[in-house]
Protein backbone atom coordinates (compact mmCIF):
# COMPACT_ATOMS: atom_id res chain seq x y z
CA UNK A 1 0.00 0.00 0.00
CA UNK A 2 2.84 2.28 0.80
CA UNK A 3 4.14 1.93 -2.89
CA UNK A 4 0.95 3.15 -4.25
CA UNK A 5 0.52 5.66 -1.79
CA UNK A 6 4.38 6.95 -2.92
CA UNK A 7 3.07 6.28 -7.02
CA UNK A 8 -0.30 7.81 -6.21
CA UNK A 9 2.19 11.25 -4.96
CA UNK A 10 4.52 11.05 -7.72
CA UNK A 11 1.73 11.01 -10.28
CA UNK A 12 -0.11 14.09 -8.10
CA UNK A 13 3.57 16.47 -8.00
CA UNK A 14 3.75 15.45 -11.81
CA UNK A 15 0.54 16.55 -12.45
CA UNK A 16 0.46 19.55 -10.30
CA UNK A 17 3.85 20.74 -12.38
CA UNK A 18 2.08 20.35 -16.08
CA UNK A 19 -0.87 22.02 -14.32
CA UNK A 20 0.96 25.24 -13.27
CA UNK A 21 2.86 25.11 -17.23
CA UNK A 22 -0.38 25.04 -18.61
CA UNK A 23 -1.64 28.05 -16.71
CA UNK A 24 1.75 29.57 -17.08
CA UNK A 25 0.71 28.99 -20.94
CA UNK A 26 -2.83 30.13 -20.39
CA UNK A 27 -1.83 33.57 -18.50
CA UNK A 28 0.64 34.02 -21.72
CA UNK A 29 -1.98 33.46 -23.97
CA UNK A 30 -4.32 35.88 -22.18
CA UNK A 31 -1.66 38.68 -22.68
CA UNK A 32 -1.46 37.82 -25.82
CA UNK A 33 -5.05 37.95 -26.80
CA UNK A 34 -5.03 41.14 -24.54
CA UNK A 35 -2.77 42.86 -26.88
CA UNK A 36 -4.24 41.69 -30.37
CA UNK A 37 -7.28 42.53 -29.09
CA UNK A 38 -5.95 46.41 -27.79
CA UNK A 39 -3.93 46.20 -31.18
CA UNK A 40 -7.29 45.76 -33.76
CA UNK A 41 -8.99 48.37 -31.63
CA UNK A 42 -6.53 51.00 -32.93
CA UNK A 43 -6.24 49.86 -36.21
CA UNK A 44 -10.09 50.36 -36.75
CA UNK A 45 -10.21 53.59 -35.42
CA UNK A 46 -7.18 54.34 -37.58
CA UNK A 47 -9.02 52.96 -39.84
CA UNK A 48 -12.31 55.37 -39.46
CA UNK A 49 -9.50 58.13 -38.70
CA UNK A 50 -8.33 57.59 -42.76
CA UNK A 51 -11.37 56.93 -43.82
CA UNK A 52 -12.62 60.35 -42.39
CA UNK A 53 -9.74 62.18 -43.95
CA UNK A 54 -10.03 60.66 -47.60
CA UNK A 55 -13.87 61.82 -47.50
CA UNK A 56 -12.50 65.21 -46.09
CA UNK A 57 -9.47 65.48 -49.10
CA UNK A 58 -12.35 64.62 -52.02
CA UNK A 59 -14.34 67.32 -50.50
CA UNK A 60 -11.75 69.59 -50.36
CA UNK A 61 -10.38 68.50 -53.96
CA UNK A 62 -14.02 68.84 -54.85
CA UNK A 63 -14.36 72.12 -53.69
CA UNK A 64 -11.01 73.41 -55.34
CA UNK A 65 -12.16 72.30 -58.73
CA UNK A 66 -15.84 74.24 -58.74
CA UNK A 67 -14.53 77.01 -60.15
CA UNK A 68 -12.23 75.93 -62.97
CA UNK A 69 -13.33 76.35 -66.35
CA UNK A 70 -11.95 73.78 -69.19
CA UNK A 71 -11.61 75.40 -72.83
CA UNK A 72 -10.66 73.82 -75.65
CA UNK A 73 -10.10 74.40 -79.08
CA UNK A 74 -7.88 77.56 -78.72
CA UNK A 75 -4.78 77.65 -80.79
CA UNK A 76 -1.63 77.59 -79.27
CA UNK A 77 0.12 81.13 -78.88
CA UNK A 78 -3.36 83.08 -79.52
CA UNK A 79 -3.49 84.06 -75.79
CA UNK A 80 0.71 85.75 -76.38
CA UNK A 81 2.06 86.26 -72.92
CA UNK A 82 -0.48 87.19 -70.23
CA UNK A 83 -3.51 83.97 -70.26
CA UNK A 84 -5.85 86.29 -68.13
CA UNK A 85 -5.74 88.87 -69.94
CA UNK A 86 -6.37 86.82 -73.14
CA UNK A 87 -9.72 85.21 -71.48
CA UNK A 88 -10.64 87.95 -70.07
CA UNK A 89 -11.13 90.25 -73.35
CA UNK A 90 -11.72 87.06 -74.94
CA UNK A 91 -14.13 85.13 -72.81
CA UNK A 92 -17.18 87.80 -72.62
CA UNK A 93 -17.39 88.46 -76.11
CA UNK A 94 -16.93 84.83 -77.25
CA UNK A 95 -20.09 83.40 -75.28
CA UNK A 96 -21.74 87.02 -75.83
CA UNK A 97 -22.72 87.88 -71.98
CA UNK A 98 -21.33 91.12 -70.13
CA UNK A 99 -19.97 90.37 -66.14
CA UNK A 100 -20.77 93.15 -63.82
CA UNK A 101 -18.34 92.73 -62.03
CA UNK A 102 -15.52 92.07 -65.01
CA UNK A 103 -14.06 88.27 -65.05
CA UNK A 104 -11.35 87.50 -62.73
CA UNK A 105 -9.34 84.87 -62.69
CA UNK A 106 -7.19 83.32 -59.90
CA UNK A 107 -4.80 81.85 -62.34
CA UNK A 108 -5.37 80.50 -66.15
CA UNK A 109 -2.88 78.19 -67.89
CA UNK A 110 -2.54 75.27 -70.75
CA UNK A 111 -2.58 71.78 -69.39
CA UNK A 112 0.66 69.75 -70.28
CA UNK A 113 4.07 70.33 -72.52
CA UNK A 114 4.48 72.35 -75.50
CA UNK A 115 3.77 70.38 -78.56
CA UNK A 116 6.31 70.73 -81.28
CA UNK A 117 3.93 70.01 -84.25
CA UNK A 118 1.59 72.85 -85.47
CA UNK A 119 -0.90 69.88 -86.66
CA UNK A 120 -1.91 67.99 -82.99
CA UNK A 121 -4.87 69.59 -81.57
CA UNK A 122 -4.16 72.69 -79.21
CA UNK A 123 -3.38 71.84 -75.56
CA UNK A 124 -6.66 72.92 -73.15
CA UNK A 125 -6.59 75.90 -71.14
CA UNK A 126 -7.77 75.45 -67.29
CA UNK A 127 -9.01 78.67 -65.99
CA UNK A 128 -9.47 79.20 -62.38
CA UNK A 129 -12.35 82.19 -61.70
CA UNK A 130 -12.67 84.49 -58.52
CA UNK A 131 -16.34 84.15 -58.39
CA UNK A 132 -18.25 81.02 -58.61
CA UNK A 133 -21.42 82.44 -60.04
CA UNK A 134 -19.75 83.73 -62.91
CA UNK A 135 -18.26 80.09 -63.48
CA UNK A 136 -22.03 78.90 -63.40
CA UNK A 137 -22.80 81.78 -65.71
CA UNK A 138 -19.93 80.84 -68.34
CA UNK A 139 -20.89 76.38 -67.78
CA UNK A 140 -24.92 77.32 -68.47
CA UNK A 141 -24.38 79.02 -71.70
CA UNK A 142 -21.75 77.04 -73.08
CA UNK A 143 -24.24 74.21 -71.85
CA UNK A 144 -27.33 75.49 -74.03
CA UNK A 145 -24.95 77.05 -77.05
CA UNK A 146 -22.31 74.36 -77.69
CA UNK A 147 -19.25 74.86 -79.26
CA UNK A 148 -18.40 78.90 -80.42
CA UNK A 149 -17.15 79.11 -83.81
CA UNK A 150 -13.96 81.69 -83.96
CA UNK A 151 -11.28 81.98 -86.75
CA UNK A 152 -12.37 79.15 -88.25
CA UNK A 153 -11.69 77.09 -85.13
CA UNK A 154 -14.70 75.71 -82.75
CA UNK A 155 -13.98 76.72 -79.07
Amino acid sequence: MDASITSLTLETKSMRSDIAGFQSRVTGLEQRMGSLETQINTSQEREQDFLYLRSKLTDMEDRSRRDNIRVLGIPENKEGSDMQAFLTSTLPKMISLDFDPPLEFQRAHRIGPKRSDNFSRPRPIIACLLRHNQTRQILQVALNHGPFPIDQHEI
